[in-house]
């Protein structure tokens, strides 16, 4: 008898792991939605759900919750990706949720709207009825984030309790819920930043440009540079503009999203630099969580991501 040997690298092994979760939850829950930054997190989860449910289109609409302060190469690669997927798309804005008088936007030169997501994103779920949201966190981010199961409960008030954690034996997820509560998906939490470009350079996705090197006017706040083109980011008259090669290892609200100076310009350069570097791309380039070290777990135990 002729005996087989499969062997299966790291990138197919997430990759399984990742379609079982969305065919799981495609099939436990009534209405999932996908959130959508149109960051390469996500962009790699949308290839993860179109390969999940192939040849059919993907079954649940994506949602993006829009600060109003987003990069321009972002929000234009967003709605070309997914006019060309045909799937629907949701938009939680923040700027509606001022207009409402729902959030009030902070004041200052370190004013950000990062933290005003909570209230649109959960405001969303509960309009459209969404039981299951899927999100792009990986657990090499930051240590909120590490403490996160994949299949996340968030109780009636959308909120987080990290004690309060069910046990995930394996891959058999707890997606028992009642009404009004709902859970965050994770498909990619056992990946890590690497996994994400090599699956990125394996695939050939197009992400948008800001994710390699440019020319960009920036200022240095705290040892971060931020975006001084797009005017979001309150730069002070102590804080001269520049200009300099950078790129940006994350995307987000602009105003405390920063860059890193780099010379990567192509995908194997950006391999090449991830892989040396030793710092997370969260702790490298995101001003809001380096205010503390429960900056993260206090957005996500109100019920951010």
């Amino acid at each position: 008898m002729q005996r087989c040997d499969y062997l299966l690298s790291q990138l197919d092994v997430l990759e399984a792991e990742s379609i079982h979760i969305f065919r799981e939850v495609a099939a436990e829950f009534e209405r999932p939605v996908l959130l959508f930054s149109g960051g390469k997190d996500s962009i790699v989860m949308l290839r993860l759900a179109q390969k999940a449910f192939w040849p059919a289109p993907i079954p649940f609409p994506v949602m993006h919750v829009d600060t109003g302060h987003n990069f321009p190469e972002v929000m234009e690669f967003r709605d070309r990706r997914v006019a060309e997927l045909g799937v629907r798309l949701i938009v939680a804005s923040v700027q509606d949720a001022i207009d409402s008088g729902r959030v009030t936007e902070q004041k200052g030169r370190r004013a950000s709207r990062n933290r005003l997501q909570i209230t649109p994103l959960l405001d969303a779920i509960e309009e459209h009825g969404f039981d299951a949201a899927f999100g792009g966190a990986r657990r090499d981010e930051e240590k909120a984030r590490a403490k996160e199961r994949v299949v996340s409960f968030r109780d009636e008030f959308g909120q987080w309790d990290p004690k309060n954690q069910r046990p995930e034996l394996w891959n058999l997820f707890n997606t028992r819920i009642t009404q009004g509560e709902h859970v965050r998906v994770f498909p990619l939490s056992n990946w890590t930043e690497l996994d994400i470009w090599d699956y990125v350079r394996r695939e050939e996705l197009e992400l948008p440009p800001i994710y390699f090197a440019h020319t960009r006017r920036v200022f240095e706040r705290d040892g971060l540079l931020l975006d001084a083109e797009t005017g979001f980011a309150n730069r002070g008259d102590d804080e001269p503009e520049f200009e300099a090669s950078v790129r940006y290892r994350t995307v987000g609200d602009a105003s405390c999203t920063g860059a890193v100076k780099s010379n990567a310009a192509s995908l194997d350069e950006v391999i090449a630099e991830i892989a040396a570097t030793r710092i997370t791309e969260r702790g490298q380039t995101r001003a809001d969580d380096r205010t503390s070290e429960a900056a993260m777990e206090d957005r996500k135990k109100e019920g951010y991501f």
